[in-house]
């Protein structure tokens, strides 16, 4: 679980996490968004994103699973061996809010059981870098007025 507070409204920040389709524009490591349903947001919606990390692209399917409107939604994922389920949270804390992002790595696999104790600091620096850059763009977007 990681935690930031951002200046923002927590409706621009539950936009920014939520917007699957400019993802890309919000962090510069997802290169491509593909829908794999019809619809665009909210619980049912599915989509393949590819994220270029070290040089390789690594492509993994997703799917909204929880979502309620302005306050939360849950992304989950079944890649590389493990159930990756990943809780958005966005709430109200004086003038701005605080966006709290929880993680499971749930592994079925062997290779992950035993790898995925050891990746856990690599996994909380990648979580942190994009609670970062989520507050980063959602004050620069509060600014200019958008």
């Amino acid at each position: 679980t990681v935690e930031g507070a951002v200046a923002a409204r927590p409706e621009t920040v539950f936009r920014a996490v939520t917007d699957v389709e400019h993802l890309p524009e919000l962090d510069d490591q997802i290169v491509g968004i593909e829908f794999l349903t019809d619809q665009r947001s909210g619980r049912g919606t599915r989509f393949r994103e590819t994220r270029s990390m070290n040089g390789r692209e690594m492509v993994t399917e997703l799917e909204i699973t929880e979502w309620v409107e302005g306050e939360r939604a849950r992304m989950v994922a079944d890649t590389h061996g493990t159930v990756w389920d990943t809780l958005f949270t966005v709430r109200p804390d004086g003038a701005g809010c605080v966006l709290v992002i929880d993680m499971d790595a749930r592994p079925h696999k062997l290779l992950p059981r035993i790898m995925n104790p050891l990746m856990k600091r690599f996994f909380r620096k990648g979580i942190e870098g994009h609670v970062e850059k989520v507050r980063a763009h959602c004050e620069r977007v509060e600014k200019a007025g958008e």
